[in-house]
Protein backbone atom coordinates (compact mmCIF):
# COMPACT_ATOMS: atom_id res chain seq x y z
CA UNK A 1 0.00 0.00 0.00
CA UNK A 2 1.13 3.56 -1.20
CA UNK A 3 -0.08 6.54 1.28
CA UNK A 4 0.41 10.27 0.25
CA UNK A 5 0.34 12.78 2.82
CA UNK A 6 0.46 16.79 2.68
CA UNK A 7 2.93 18.73 3.04
CA UNK A 8 1.70 19.72 6.60
CA UNK A 9 1.28 15.68 7.37
CA UNK A 10 4.81 15.30 5.88
CA UNK A 11 6.05 18.25 8.40
CA UNK A 12 3.97 16.90 11.53
CA UNK A 13 5.67 13.60 11.28
CA UNK A 14 9.17 15.20 10.71
CA UNK A 15 8.88 16.93 13.91
CA UNK A 16 7.92 14.15 15.74
CA UNK A 17 11.11 12.41 14.16
CA UNK A 18 13.06 15.19 15.01
CA UNK A 19 12.42 15.20 18.56
CA UNK A 20 13.70 11.99 18.66
CA UNK A 21 10.31 10.52 20.05
CA UNK A 22 10.44 8.12 17.03
CA UNK A 23 12.63 6.11 15.01
CA UNK A 24 10.74 5.97 12.42
CA UNK A 25 7.83 7.34 9.78
CA UNK A 26 6.44 3.81 10.19
CA UNK A 27 6.89 3.59 13.92
CA UNK A 28 4.65 7.40 14.08
CA UNK A 29 2.34 6.00 11.82
CA UNK A 30 1.62 3.18 13.73
CA UNK A 31 1.60 4.45 17.11
CA UNK A 32 -1.23 6.87 15.11
CA UNK A 33 -3.44 3.90 13.84
CA UNK A 34 -3.42 2.20 17.16
CA UNK A 35 -4.58 5.41 18.73
CA UNK A 36 -7.34 5.62 16.16
CA UNK A 37 -8.43 1.93 16.73
CA UNK A 38 -8.70 2.86 20.34
CA UNK A 39 -10.58 5.98 19.61
CA UNK A 40 -13.12 4.18 17.47
CA UNK A 41 -13.47 1.60 20.43
CA UNK A 42 -13.84 3.91 22.74
CA UNK A 43 -16.31 6.03 20.35
CA UNK A 44 -18.33 2.45 20.08
CA UNK A 45 -18.15 2.17 23.66
CA UNK A 46 -20.08 5.30 24.21
CA UNK A 47 -22.56 4.99 21.39
CA UNK A 48 -23.84 1.46 23.56
CA UNK A 49 -23.57 3.03 26.98
CA UNK A 50 -26.13 5.71 25.52
CA UNK A 51 -28.08 3.54 24.14
CA UNK A 52 -28.33 1.41 27.90
CA UNK A 53 -29.19 4.73 29.47
CA UNK A 54 -32.00 5.43 26.65
CA UNK A 55 -33.36 1.89 27.53
CA UNK A 56 -33.17 2.63 30.96
CA UNK A 57 -34.90 5.96 30.90
CA UNK A 58 -37.14 4.70 28.74
CA UNK A 59 -38.33 1.57 30.71
CA UNK A 60 -38.04 4.01 33.70
CA UNK A 61 -40.78 6.30 32.26
CA UNK A 62 -42.90 3.37 31.26
CA UNK A 63 -43.48 3.02 35.23
CA UNK A 64 -43.68 6.62 35.92
CA UNK A 65 -46.88 8.07 35.61
CA UNK A 66 -47.25 10.95 32.89
CA UNK A 67 -46.79 14.64 33.94
CA UNK A 68 -48.90 17.64 32.78
CA UNK A 69 -46.68 19.97 30.57
CA UNK A 70 -48.05 23.35 31.68
CA UNK A 71 -48.32 22.03 35.24
CA UNK A 72 -44.86 21.28 35.86
CA UNK A 73 -43.57 24.38 33.90
CA UNK A 74 -45.46 26.28 36.35
CA UNK A 75 -44.22 24.39 39.63
CA UNK A 76 -40.46 25.16 37.77
CA UNK A 77 -40.79 28.94 37.14
CA UNK A 78 -42.42 28.81 40.82
CA UNK A 79 -39.23 27.33 42.38
CA UNK A 80 -37.24 29.70 39.99
CA UNK A 81 -39.44 33.20 41.51
CA UNK A 82 -38.89 31.73 45.20
CA UNK A 83 -35.39 31.08 44.67
CA UNK A 84 -34.75 34.36 43.12
CA UNK A 85 -37.19 36.20 46.30
CA UNK A 86 -35.04 34.67 48.31
CA UNK A 87 -31.65 35.85 47.14
CA UNK A 88 -32.70 39.64 46.97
Amino acid sequence: MSISLTPDQERFIQTKLQSGKYRSAEEALEIALRLLDEYDRADAKWIEDVREKIDAAILASDKTPPIDGEAFVNQVLERFRQGHQAQA
